[in-house]
């Protein structure tokens, strides 16, 4: 430890078998401050290790982070090694260990390019032979030369070398584009895909007349007549309305059922009504068949009495 007056002492340290072993003499004034420092920490820690309970309470940051300064202050002369094993000290008993540090996301899947099947190829190749008459066109030193006759006139060279740095220029830019446009669609995936099902296709079609050979071979769909193509791309969507309508068909002849039991029994009522009517009519003209006889006399009977009774 370093007195008052800035001497230092030779300050003891305890050995592994408990022996004081003294240190040499003391150094500068930088040095001595600093193994005074160190020294008294290494004490305090041992202390602590015998005796939990006499842990220090925690320093705060601000606090920890003056302390730090001060010591490297006090340290400026210390040799590296004495800093990275005080760095390098374990914490103290019941201070947690620092959290691990976060991990990093996972990076993306890097694209890979599909590789075009023979659709894909020929999409290229028809494009690039359009792309080059296209550009032959442009190529042409008298359709060129005919827009510009004055510079081709006095600099020809000039003009060619114009013309040919728009020709190369045209062409990349457009097959950098075509490229762009395939990628962004995914138009190489699609094809590939196609051709998958065609080959999906046509290996059920071998399967099916390989198992089947007296089946009747299936109509090629070029061959269809446009009514039924029509009415094959329409049943899916008819399908729905159809069976809607079949829903309302069969209310209506439950609904027609209904009112026909209904209208048979009205007509059974009505023919009831009409033998009962037909047998009142019988009645009566039973009655009149048996005062046809009578019907002269009861008359002159009738006429005699209102006389006299109008007398």
């Amino acid at each position: 430890m370093a007195d008052s007056s800035g001497r230092a002492s030779s300050p003891s340290v305890v050995a592994g078998d408990g022996a004081p072993v003294q240190r040499g003499e003391a150094r500068s004034r930088g040095d001595a401050a600093h193994e005074g420092v160190a020294g008294g920490a290494s004490e305090s820690q041992e202390q602590q290790q015998q005796d939990p309970a006499l842990e220090p309470p925690q320093p705060r940051p601000e606090q920890q982070q003056q302390q730090e300064e001060a010591e490297d202050g006090a340290g400026a002369g210390a040799s590296s090694p004495q800093r990275q094993q005080a760095q390098q000290q374990p914490p103290a008993a019941g201070q947690p260990p620092p959290p691990p540090p976060p991990a990093s996301p996972p990076l993306p899947a890097r694209h890979t390019a599909a590789a075009p099947g023979p659709r894909a190829a020929r999409l290229r190749e028809t494009y690039a032979h359009a792309l080059r008459r296209t550009l032959a066109k442009l190529a042409s030193w008298e359709h060129f030369a005919g827009c510009y006759p004055t510079v081709a006139a006095r600099a020809e060279g000039v003009l060619r070398q114009v013309q040919a740095q728009m020709v190369d220029k045209l062409g990349d830019k457009c097959e950098k584009e075509f490229d762009n446009i395939l990628d962004a669609r995914g138009v190489v995936p699609k094809l590939n895909e196609l051709e998958a099902l065609i080959a999906d296709a046509a290996e059920r079609r071998d399967a099916t007349s390989s198992s089947s050979t007296d089946a009747a071979e299936p109509t090629p769909p070029h061959l269809l007549a446009p009514s039924q193509i029509l009415a094959a791309h329409l049943a899916a969507h008819l399908a729905p309305h159809q069976s809607l309508l079949n829903a309302k068909l069969q209310t209506t002849q439950a609904q027609n059922a209904l009112l026909a039991a209904a209208v048979a029994r009205q007509r059974a009522e009505l023919d009831a009504l009409l033998a009962r009517l037909d047998d009142a009519v019988a009645d009566v003209r039973g009655a009149n068949d048996a005062l046809g006889a009578v019907a002269a006399d009861l008359a002159d009977e009738a006429r005699a009495a209102a006389v006299d009774a109008g007398t």
